[in-house]
Parts: structure tokens; C-alpha cells; sequence
């Protein structure tokens, strides 16, 4: 197992999880794991993964909810969660 497989991903900074993906990543490249850790090395990642792309898509959904005034220029955000 990897240095931070024992946090709790939900208690990873988003970059905390992409270091942990990314060295998850090579030790299945490798193939120098063992078939049963490699599966708990896969599970992980793919929960990792998840959990990136979760906190991606949330960023992405503030951007789009940048106020533009009537010339297209940012004139401030509203929650994404808001009306629209």
C-alpha cells in the first residue's frame, strides 16, 4: 500500500487524492503488485477517482455561474446551487 491509503478520501484536499491516484496508478502499471492487491489498488483508485472528478465538476459548475453584465465582462458569481 502507498503513503496516504489510510486517510479517508473524503479528508483529502483535492490535490491529496491526484498525488494518491497518480502513484496508484503506477504501482498497476508496474505490474510488480500482487493480483489481490492490485484489486484493493484498482477499488481505491476508482473511489479516488471519483472523488476528483466530483470536486472538478463542482468547480467547473462555479465558473459557469460567473455574472456577465450585457458586454460578456464578469461582473461578479452567484451560487451554483442558485436559480438561474
Amino acid at each position: 500500500m502507498t503513503e496516504g491509503q489510510d486517510k479517508p478520501i473524503g479528508d483529502m484536499s483535492f490535490e491529496e487524492a491526484l498525488r494518491e491516484l497518480e502513484r496508484t496508478v503506477r504501482s498497476l502499471e508496474s505490474g510488480d503488485v500482487p493480483l489481490d492487491e492490485s484489486i484493493a489498488l484498482y477499488e481505491r483508485g476508482e473511489e479516488l477517482r471519483k472523488a476528483c472528478q466530483k470536486r472538478l465538476d463542482a468547480a467547473q459548475a462555479k465558473i459557469d455561474k460567473i455574472v456577465s453584465d450585457s458586454e460578456g465582462k464578469p461582473t461578479g458569481t452567484v451560487p451554483f446551487d442558485a436559480d438561474s
